[in-house]
């Protein structure tokens, strides 16, 4: 074992889930809340969360969207229009039944006779409350497609729970569309993957694969559901984003039809695709080392912490006023197209205390400044993905001014070195060559290793199958489920010839990942 010294109590090598929500409490992102399953974002996690919201918004009003917001609340009967959607969310659903509390004996109990006439549902997602809004919106061929947008909160009454992956309440952003046809729906569905795909990688440095999740994991009520997937640390899979072409199973429930160009009626095509603050969750367990958190600096609230080295003596405001001057020079540079975010710590507590704070939080570059850097005007600091060598924590030099100069450049390499760790172990870590149930389940030992005390690292599988359906694919889920094992998506990439399946030996359609998952 190590004797190097870490900032966080415990080792992803010692205990990955613990490790992960020591990173999360220590590096100051969240922590939970009185309410079951549900957490408070703290300002350093929802800054990050700012930060993705800003960008990712961004691309999606490039695409064509408005924003909107539709109501919290929706009334059951909605829901209840589309089948396959009350079944697939039934066991997750918030109901508000009662509209009022009454004082009985010094105690607050609902009021009987303040029961609704229609029990109404917490907003698990919103495609039936927006299709229903479309219905009138939409009249003719002339007002396609709709392509709108919503920044919201959802309730899913999960059972277990883990900040950021997995909570009761959680904020995201949800896409809704229209179009005229099935063509034009599904080139929107893919598009937006696209637009996720390339957010996870050039903003969250989380390289992820793109495909179409298998039918058993489709979105309740969708034709076809796709995904993009990110491996963790762990080498299990984090469903980072989805996108669905809805077909016209929604607009028919809610009656979203149009006057096409010969004055018939015909059902419009909807899509919905989302990400949520999951994505958090992932970027922690993508880039996270033992010293606690590593924030991409696109997503990083202040990119650059300057931490003044006091020692309650004279020179002390010499190396303030420093500082700050230093500050002000380095919020005049830019990177990543936008003013670089730089702050000085003033806290009165100790220089090694701010430091290591900010170290566990993740603060792409720390500058360390004494007497000896303002007196001679240069800048010593610290990269915060590559911190130590042989265990010891390191820093650079750099004159002031060349350090102003660089700035931008340096936080583009750790924008890009965060990617490329992150792409080299994902590449590295998919396995090909399995044939039969029997070599997948050699590779990833019995389910009841995998124990979420820091199982041996695993990666995922990817092989060949058929692509079968109904009956045939609830034997194959059965037998992935007794590993807890998932197919996670078949790959945008597809080979040109395709090997047996791996379930049946029978000639496969498609290759697809299989592995274990948050």
């Amino acid at each position: 074992m190590s004797s190097t010294q870490h900032a966080l109590p415990v080792t992803r090598a010692e205990n990955f889930p613990e490790w992960y929500q020591a990173v999360v409490r220590d590096a100051d992102m969240a922590e939970p809340s009185p309410v079951r399953g549900s957490m408070v974002i703290k300002p350093w996690g929802y800054g990050v969360w700012e930060l993705i919201q800003r960008q990712l918004d961004d691309r999606i009003k490039e695409t064509g969207h408005d924003n909107c917001y539709f109501p919290l609340f929706i009334p059951l009967s909605f829901i209840a229009k589309e089948a396959q959607h009350v079944e697939g969310f039934a066991k997750e659903m918030a109901v508000v039944t009662h509209h009022r509390l009454k004082n009985v004996d010094g105690k607050l109990v609902v009021d009987p006779e303040a029961k609704l006439e229609e029990p109404l549902v917490v907003r698990p997602t919103s495609e039936t409350i927006i299709g229903d809004a479309m219905s009138r919106w939409i009249k003719s061929y002339r007002d396609l497609p709709l392509l709108i947008n919503q920044w919201a909160n959802v309730v899913r009454w999960e059972m277990r729970t883990r900040l950021f992956l997995r909570t009761s309440e959680f904020l995201w952003q949800e896409g809704h569309t229209a179009h005229v046809d099935e063509a034009d729906a599904r080139e929107h569905t893919l598009r937006m993957l696209e637009v996720y795909r390339e957010f996870s990688e050039t903003v969250l440095a989380m390289p992820v694969i793109a495909g179409e999740k298998p039918e058993n994991e489709r979105f309740p009520g969708a034709d076809n559901t796709y995904s993009i997937e990110a491996m963790m640390q762990d080498g299990k899979a984090l469903q980072a984003g989805t996108s669905h072409y809805l077909g016209t199973h929604f607009a028919e429930a809610q009656d979203i039809r149009y006057q096409d160009k010969d004055g018939g009626q015909t059902l419009a095509h909807t899509t919905s695709w989302g990400v949520s603050t999951r994505m958090i969750g992932g970027v922690i367990m993508t880039h996270g080392d033992d010293d606690g958190l590593r924030l991409p600096p696109a997503i990083a609230p202040k990119q650059i912490v300057i931490v003044p080295m006091l020692r309650d003596k004279p020179e002390d405001a010499d190396v303030l006023a420093y500082c700050r001057s230093l500050r002000a020079d380095l919020v005049k540079q830019s990177a990543f197209g936008v003013a670089i975010r730089a702050s000085v710590d003033e806290k009165p507590i100790k220089s090694a205390e701010k430091r290591w704070n900010w170290v566990r939080r993740g603060a792409p570059l720390i500058l360390e400044i004494g007497p000896r850097d303002a007196a001679g005007g240069q800048v010593t600091y610290m990269r915060r993905d590559d911190l130590r060598s042989e265990g010891k924590v390191k820093s650079a030099a750099l004159a002031r001014d060349a350090f102003v100069a660089q700035a931008p450049a340096l936080l583009a390499a750790i924008q890009q070195t965060l990617f490329d760790h992150a792409k080299a172990r994902l590449a590295g870590a998919i396995v090909t060559g399995v044939s039969d149930m029997a070599g997948l389940a050699a590779f990833f030992g019995a389910a009841e290793e995998d124990d979420d005390k820091g199982a041996a690292f695993k990666g995922w599988v990817r092989a060949a199958w058929s692509k079968p359906t109904g009956a045939a694919l609830d034997a194959v889920a059965a037998q992935l489920k007794a590993l807890k094992l998932t197919i996670r998506n078949a790959p945008m990439d597809q080979p040109a010839a395709v090997g047996p399946c791996l379930f049946t030996g029978a000639p496969g359609v498609e290759e697809i990942l299989i592995a274990r998952a948050y």
